[in-house]
């Protein structure tokens, strides 16, 4: 559950990071403004929607630091550079690979894919199901 006055300290944070007023911020993810009135004085709980259009507009938003105070705000970057990020299609050295994905297959003991999803920067997913 989200904690409500714990998230409207957020958006506040959120939004005196940005210098913006709860109307430039309605205007800016192009939300009603009382909905950003009602948030932010605890009257009613973010909707999933809202909570998206927060992470689209603002990517150095997580998630988890917004929804229950887990994490850093801003973002702080992992990796050094895109470069360093590994894909599924990069030329990696198979120890790399295998750290980050210890299932092993063998003939004896095949394992098969259950599902494939694939999430988009917009905040939506495919789901491929066998």
């Amino acid at each position: 559950m989200v904690n409500v006055e714990e998230f409207a300290k957020r958006l506040n944070i959120i939004m005196d990071f940005y210098q913006l007023s709860a109307a430039l911020l309605a205007d800016k993810i192009e939300v009603q403004r009382s909905s950003i009135s009602h948030l932010l004085s605890g009257r009613n709980k973010p909707s999933l929607d809202f909570v998206l259009k927060i992470l689209k507009t603002f990517p150095e938003v997580e998630l988890y630091w917004l929804l229950n105070g887990v994490g850093t705000f801003p973002k702080k970057s992992i990796l050094k550079s895109n470069q360093d990020t590994p894909t599924l299609f990069s030329n990696e050295k198979k120890s790399t690979v295998e750290k980050k994905f210890p299932i092993k297959t063998t003939l004896e003991n095949p394992k098969e894919i259950e599902r494939i999803v694939i999430f988009f920067k917009d905040g939506s997913f495919k789901n491929y199901s066998s």
